[in-house]
């Protein structure tokens, strides 16, 4: 039976196997991480376990919260919170990498369904400064841009927390929501008054930090308690909301890759997470408190997140998507083999230079040409699995962000984005294979899509999909030149010759 990775274990590592920069056996916990996912193990964990052995500090271990499943916290728990990071890439000849380092920075972790009252003392600590969330953008409850007050979870979490404030006494029924958990937190660390916290949101929701603010305060302020305004004022004046932007595909975990790691390790490892090799942390230089000294680690402080978001929505999230599309109707079951087609790379670099980086303004230590260049060259990685299907969801709700806004931005600088109009059109040909059925379409417009498209072809394709409001503002729609430009380049994807493999 072979041995699974535990600090029993650690030291007999082989050789080539990465061991914590911190000795795990050392490390106190100083934060606490909501939603330990695969992205959190192979993104921020690894950057505060690095900025501890960049400033020789052992305070910032991880008391790491699962959401809704006990699974991670049992899969770690065995092996007293190590995993190992495998990292899937390619060489200079574009032949396949991968090297295994072991993560230590998670100290303890919890499930909420069981261990609520043991979180919300970890938050309430004074020797907790920092908290981090990964939760995606559906775990943070919001309807209509505003805390879902009607959600039966964060109705439950108010309960909770209205009760806490009118007694004053430890209330643990189990947190339902990750909102819930950190108000209630925060809350318990005012009535404590435990010192200033940074709460640091890491899902990519643009002004991520200060979406987070107003969804704790709407809910602190919604508390039938005496107290709840001055909780909420507490937490107005303690505790920092940066806003952050992370970058780092993390492919699902698979019966494969836990066999690769265990030939280089020689041992079971149940948390076992893939990444690729880039990785990006942009936080806003805002904070009420101690923290990890995660700038010596890579990680990027600035006074402005936006020009980073940008940067990244338009050139990586739009070349995904506009990959995603035209690969998928070419044939390419991955956005590997899109990026490898000469046709699809030439197209999605002309839109990258031509229209996409005369929008953005360069934020400081960022080359626009040198971010082009990585992001194609990650796309061409096989190991991180995406495919062209995968990234082709949910469009109707992605191409506003994603190529909407610099279709706008060119056409107010007086020129017309062809380019953009042909990822746009490139979009449109995609829904229409869809309707007849030689693609999927998942994509919550899916029934109102297909009927536009139903007996459409050409120019008439084209002008059925920019009327769909939900998906086009008016201005744009309206737009003569930029009509004009789908018109073109959807009747020249309709001609376009397709591939022999029409389903990915």
């Amino acid at each position: 039976m072979t041995a699974r990775l535990n600090l029993t274990t650690l030291d007999r590592l082989p050789a080539a196997v990465a061991r914590p920069a911190v000795d795990p056996r050392e490390v106190r916990v100083g934060g606490v991480h909501l939603g330990v996912g695969a992205f959190h193990r192979a993104h921020q964990a690894v950057y505060t376990e690095d900025a501890m052995a960049a400033a020789g500090e052992t305070t910032w271990g991880i008391h790491a919260v699962t959401q809704r499943s006990p699974r991670v916290a049992e899969q770690l728990a065995p092996q007293d919170g190590l995993y190992g990071v495998l990292t899937k890439g390619l060489d200079g000849g574009g032949a396949p990498t991968a090297s295994m380092r072991v993560i230590g920075a998670l100290r303890e972790v919890s499930f909420p369904g069981e261990q609520t009252g043991a979180v919300l003392d970890r938050l309430a600590a004074p020797t907790t400064h920092v908290v981090t969330l990964t939760v995606t953008e559906k775990g943070y409850r919001r309807a209509g841009g505003r805390l879902d007050l009607a959600d039966d979870d964060v109705r439950a979490d108010l309960a909770a927390l209205s009760a806490e404030l009118r007694t004053g006494r430890a209330e643990d029924a189990a947190a339902r929501s990750a909102i819930g958990m950190l108000a209630r937190g925060l809350a318990r660390r005012a009535l404590h008054d435990a010192g200033p916290m940074t709460v640091v949101i890491c899902d990519n929701i643009v002004h991520n930090g200060a979406m987070l603010e107003g969804l704790v305060a709407e809910l602190l302020t919604a508390a039938e308690a005496p107290r709840a305004e001055e909780v909420a004022g507490w937490v107005r004046t303690h505790v920092a909301f940066p806003s952050t932007m992370v970058d780092r595909i993390v492919p699902a975990t698979t019966a494969e890759h836990r066999a690769e790691a265990q030939a280089i390790t020689g041992v079971e490892d149940h948390g076992l997470v893939v990444a690729e090799p880039f990785t990006q942390w942009v936080i806003e230089d805002r904070f009420a408190g101690p923290r990890p000294a995660w700038e010596r680690a890579g990680a990027t402080l600035t006074d402005d997140v936006a020009p980073f978001e940008d940067a990244k929505l338009r050139i990586l999230n739009g070349s995904h998507s506009y990959l995603a599309y035209r690969g998928a109707v070419l044939g390419h079951r991955t956005i590997a083999e899109a990026v490898g087609d000469p046709r699809l790379l030439a197209d999605v670099t002309a839109f990258i230079d031509d229209d996409v980086i005369p929008t953005l303004a360069a934020p400081p230590g960022l080359d626009l040409a040198a971010y082009r260049d990585s992001v194609l060259e990650r796309f061409a990685n096989p190991a991180t699995g995406h495919t062209t299907i995968q990234v082709a969801m949910d469009g109707s709700q992605k191409l506003p962000v994603r190529l909407l806004g610099t279709a706008t931005d060119r056409l107010a600088g007086g020129a017309v984005p062809h380019q953009v109009a042909r990822a746009v059109a490139s979009w449109m040909v995609f829904v229409d294979r869809t309707a007849d059925g030689d693609l999927v379409l998942d994509d919550p417009l899916a029934g109102r899509l297909q009927a536009a498209v139903g007996g459409t072809a050409g120019s008439g394709l084209a002008d059925r999909l920019l009327d769909v409001g939900e998906i086009f503002p008016a201005d744009l729609a309206d737009d003569d030149a930029f009509r004009a430009a789908v018109r073109e380049q959807v009747a020249d994807l309709q001609a376009e010759r397709v591939g022999s493999a029409r389903r990915p």
